[in-house]
Parts: C-alpha cells; sequence; structure tokens
C-alpha cells in the first residue's frame, strides 16, 4: 500500500509539473502572440525582406529580425524617395496575425504568419497584374493593387494561413500606364472602407479619381463607379470614426474629406493644405491625423471635426520634422506612438503622441537601406 501510495503521490506531481509547464507556455505564447511591434519592407531590387522591430514601452525600436519574401523589390519610373509611390504596401491583419508584402518587381505578394515579433513565410502568390503596390485586408477578403499598364485589382479569400484567389474577382482600372508606371500617374492606395462593403482605389495623376467597387457576400465585386478628386493626384486615403473618406491629395499638399454615399459615389469634400510640399500619406492615430510631407521632410497633424472638416492639431499645422523624403506612415494600435519612414535615408522617425495631438521625436531608427517603403504595426 505505501508503494502504490508512493507512486499516485509521484504521478500527481508530474502531472502538477506538466499543467504548469502548459501554463507557462501558455503565458509566454500570449505574450509573445500580443507583442509590440513595427513591421517595414525594404523593397530592395535583388531580394525583398520585411524587418521587423520590437517597440519599447517608451515608444523606441529595436531591431528583433529580417525576413526575405521570396520576391522581388520594385521602382516606379521617375521615383526618388518613394519607390512603390504607393501607400499600403505592407499590411496586417491583426484578425488571423498575417502580414501581407507586394513584390512589385516579380508581380507576387507574400503571406506572413505572424508571432509576436517572428514571421513565418506561408505562401508567394501572383498578383493577378503588374507591378502590385498596395494591398488590404477585411475579415477574409484580401485584394491586390496592379500599378503597371491598364492597373488592376485582384481579390482572394483567407483559409487558415493560405489564400486562394477568388474566382471572377480580377477586374481592370482601365489606365494607360507603362511597366514600371511612372510614378505621379500610378494608382496610389487599396482599401476597404471600415464596414467591408466597398472597395476603394485612388489613381493619381492618371485620372485623379477614386474609384469604388461595391463588394459582394462572396468577395467578387460590383461595377466600378468613379469620382473626380477635389484637388489633383489623390494618393493616400483613411477613415473617419463615422466612415467619411479622408484623403492625401498631392497636388497643392491638401487634405480632403469625402462622404461616401449609397451609390459609390463621393460628396462634400472639406479640403485644407497644409502650406508642405508632397503631402501624400496619411495615417490615422485614435482621433488625429497625420500625414507625411515628402517634399517638406515634415509630418502635419490634421483634427476631423463632426461635420467633417478638416483642422490644424497646431496653429501651423507641421507638428514634426523628418529625416530626407517622409514617405509611408503608421500609428501604434493604442495610439501611443508614430513612426514615419524616411525614403531618403532608409531610417523610421519614432514619435510620441500627446492627448492634444502634438508630437515628440523620440529617437530614429537606423540600418535600412533608402528607398525602402511600406510599414505597418501590431
Amino acid at each position: 500500500m505505501k508503494k502504490i501510495a508512493a507512486l499516485a503521490a509521484g504521478f500527481a506531481v508530474a502531472a502538477l509539473l506538466v499543467v504548469q509547464a502548459a501554463d507557462a507556455r501558455g503565458v509566454r505564447d500570449s505574450v509573445r502572440a500580443s507583442a509590440n511591434v513595427v513591421f517595414v519592407q525594404t523593397d530592395g531590387l535583388a531580394g525583398n525582406q520585411v524587418a521587423v522591430y520590437d517597440r519599447a514601452d517608451g515608444g523606441t525600436l529595436s531591431l528583433a529580425g529580417t525576413y526575405a519574401t521570396g520576391g522581388l523589390g520594385g521602382a516606379a519610373t521617375g521615383a526618388v524617395v518613394d519607390k512603390l509611390a504607393s501607400q499600403g504596401s505592407l499590411t496586417y491583419d491583426p484578425q488571423d496575425r498575417l502580414l501581407f508584402a507586394v513584390n512589385a518587381g516579380s508581380d507576387t505578394f507574400s503571406v506572413f504568419a505572424v508571432s509576436g515579433d517572428t514571421l513565418t513565410l506561408q505562401d508567394v502568390l501572383p498578383s493577378g497584374g503588374q507591378f502590385p503596390d498596395s494591398i488590404t485586408v477585411h475579415g477574409k477578403f484580401v485584394y491586390v493593387l496592379n500599378a503597371g499598364g491598364a492597373g488592376s485589382v485582384q481579390g482572394y479569400r483567407i483559409d487558415g494561413n493560405k489564400l486562394h484567389a477568388i474566382n471572377g474577382s480580377n477586374r481592370t482600372l482601365g489606365l494607360g500606364n507603362a511597366n514600371p508606371p511612372a510614378f505621379l500617374a500610378s494608382p496610389g492606395q487599396i482599401g476597404f472602407t471600415p464596414d467591408g462593403s466597398r472597395l476603394i482605389v485612388t489613381t493619381k495623376a492618371s485620372t485623379s479619381s477614386f474609384v469604388v467597387f461595391g463588394v459582394r457576400p462572396d468577395g467578387r465585386l460590383g461595377d466600378p463607379v468613379i469620382t473626380a478628386s477635389a484637388n489633383p493626384v489623390p494618393f493616400g486615403f483613411t477613415f473617419d470614426p463615422v466612415g467619411r473618406v479622408v484623403a492625401a491629395e498631392a497636388g497643392g499638399s491638401v487634405l480632403t474629406t469625402y462622404s461616401l454615399s449609397a451609390d459609390n459615389t463621393l460628396s462634400g469634400a472639406q479640403s485644407k493644405p497644409d502650406g508642405q510640399a508632397a503631402l501624400c500619406w496619411v495615417a490615422r492615430v485614435g482621433s488625429f491625423y497625420y500625414v507625411a510631407n515628402a517634399g517638406s521632410a515634415s509630418v502635419s497633424g490634421y483634427t476631423i471635426d463632426g461635420n467633417g472638416s478638416p483642422g490644424f492639431v497646431t496653429p501651423g499645422g507641421v507638428v514634426g520634422s523628418t529625416e530626407a523624403g517622409a514617405i509611408d506612415l503608421v500609428g501604434s494600435s493604442d495610439g501611443r506612438f508614430l513612426y514615419v519612414q524616411s525614403g531618403g535615408t532608409g531610417n523610421i522617425d519614432e514619435f510620441a503622441v500627446a492627448t492634444d495631438g502634438t508630437l515628440t521625436k523620440i529617437g530614429i531608427a537606423t540600418g535600412l537601406a533608402a528607398g525602402f517603403e511600406g510599414i505597418a504595426a501590431t
């Protein structure tokens, strides 16, 4: 009986150790899965990569690893600091913990599984066209924007860590660009509306328009509806809390808001220039909207009131200075930090976001080559 009791006690201890070890692994996995990281795409012409940075509690970044995408970066004709000349070339999906990166030089895009600050390449897929430069996700649907030639969009459905092309989803934009396209004429961004019911593309100087597609339940698209932009060269865009389109329009360096109507037209434009040069990229961080001014090496901060009218965070608009060639930018999901790529240097400018929307520069992450483009964050 003593031997049986001793064996039982031993089994109980062993079982407890197994449970404790499993709990510890679960805690570690949970911490890794919820890590605060920033992803940056190198867009290397000889081989595209994604650099992953850990974000410290104070907001500064440290390189955690670099991962090959399995494709090639690309360069739009005439581009100086922004080789892809787009917003959203690197997109994170928090629902499925997937990261999508375009490979403009090989007409593909890459799918990574994300675990904390570690990436695992899942697939490299055809983009359905030439020179993919932007990608977006909503729910289980992913659409990639092809900027070369006539331009097109191609849809995919997420199934686990794999993507499958949606039959009949490829739609032409009917543009007349070359491949690679000229940087001012290439489409600037593709993005789902917050409810996923519409898909929007900006054409930049090709037609200075917004192209809006309705999204069907199976992920396929309705007929395009085209609205001319209030100012030339509509580039990057985001949305305000009630679903207005908030667009960066490079011609005149203007931020413009639009209402999106049931018939997929944009109306009620309200614009405010920031007096800087090449306002092309815009990111919403909490209740503030920050734009990168490539020609002025600066960031301007905006607010948008309940009627959709843009205003400045500060009297002059500018809230921060950057390294040469401020391009794509992203805010942390908690709204505390803003990160801005400087395409002229390969550096990342790090800012803390105050409760009044002003920025404080907290550092510069260095080590990547000039000409990178594409940034995302958890």
